[in-house]
């Protein structure tokens, strides 16, 4: 062998090993595979990135994460979860319930994590909190519990209330227990609830004039929605209506009022499920996780562009009033 043979050889081992390594760690590293119900960007991702940070894992070099938004359409959340499958991910962190109910469908093996998800027993997600069995755990938003609690809030703030619309998801399987936790409570309390189902971001036009022509004063947001939160805000301003969601960001954005649980703080909480599972726990031995706080956000410059005067009592409770 010449030596100009010889060198290229030793330049190609050179070049070549390194590539084998790191192609060796990439196959043996945890692979986690991430499915969000919404479209990106989401506030998930980053709170999500930041906990497993937290935990010790460096994306690329100590796990591999693959990242998936379903842009709210069931179908595509099962295309995408049948992908995650055939990559063989160790785990799925599924956000939201149509994200869960998803991977549910393709997979009764891999170990699905709820990034929350709403009303887990209902939606038939899991047995029962204390004891999930199968292969799902995680986190329960309890967003289809709080609904007499916006609405009371909803109440203190829009004098003589009578009638509040919901914007929901026709697809969602979480929508029927999210909107009947909102009927029962209005039946309580005397208010007429509206709920208006749509397909899409295309149909909102249509959802926010049906809400007008039927009179209601208020409209409460289902989380799905999140992403769409300006074009929401628009209808909801040209319609003279009050927002109610369940995100901080689309009250600072320009919505009335969110109340719900501290949501970055939460999402960064799947990292921990996901975590304890790489390690070895079954999800049928990990017990649902419930928010215990609870984080309240005013907009007093959309509440005057709506003419309202919000309590001295409420923004005394509020955890952030943005001017």
């Amino acid at each position: 062998m010449d030596r100009r043979a010889f060198v290229n050889l030793l330049g190609g081992s050179v070049v070549v090993a390194p590539l084998a390594a790191i192609a060796q760690q990439q196959r043996t590293m945890p692979h986690v595979g991430v499915l969000v119900a919404e479209s990106a960007p989401h506030p998930f991702t980053d709170a999500f990135r930041s906990g497993m940070q937290e935990l010790g894992y460096v994306e690329g070099l100590t796990v591999l994460i693959e990242w998936r938004y379903a842009d709210a359409l069931f179908s595509r959340a099962v295309e995408l979860a049948t992908e995650l499958v055939r990559l063989k991910v160790n785990v799925i962190a599924a956000h939201h319930t149509p994200a869960v109910k998803a991977s549910m469908s393709v997979t009764s093996t891999i170990p699905i994590v709820m990034s929350p998800a709403g009303a887990p027993l209902q939606a038939g997600l899991v047995k029962s909190l204390a004891h999930p069995g199968g292969n799902v755990t995680g986190l329960s938003s309890m967003e289809a519990e709080l609904g007499g609690k916006r609405l009371e809030l909803l109440a203190s703030i829009i004098p003589g209330l009578r009638s509040v619309a919901v914007l929901g998801a026709k697809t969602d399987p979480f929508t029927q227990p999210y909107v009947a936790d909102f009927q029962n409570a209005a039946a309580r309390v005397g208010l007429q609830l509206k709920p208006v189902l749509v397909d899409g971001p295309r149909e909102f036009d249509g959802a926010f004039a049906e809400m007008s022509n039927t009179g209601a004063q208020a409209v409460v947001i289902q989380p799905l929605f999140q992403p769409h939160t300006g074009k929401i805000l628009e209808l909801a301003a040209r319609h003279h209506l009050a927002v109610m969601s369940s995100y901080r960001d689309t009250t600072q954005a320009g919505g009335l009022i969110s109340y719900s649980a501290d949501h970055a703080a939460y999402f960064k909480r799947a990292a921990i499920f996901v975590d304890k599972i790489l390690k070895g726990a079954k999800p049928a031995d990990l017990p649902v996780e419930q928010p215990t706080n609870f984080e309240l956000v005013i907009n007093m410059k959309t509440a005057k562009a709506l003419g309202l005067t919000i309590p001295e009592t409420l923004l005394l409770q509020a955890d952030k009033v943005i001017e």
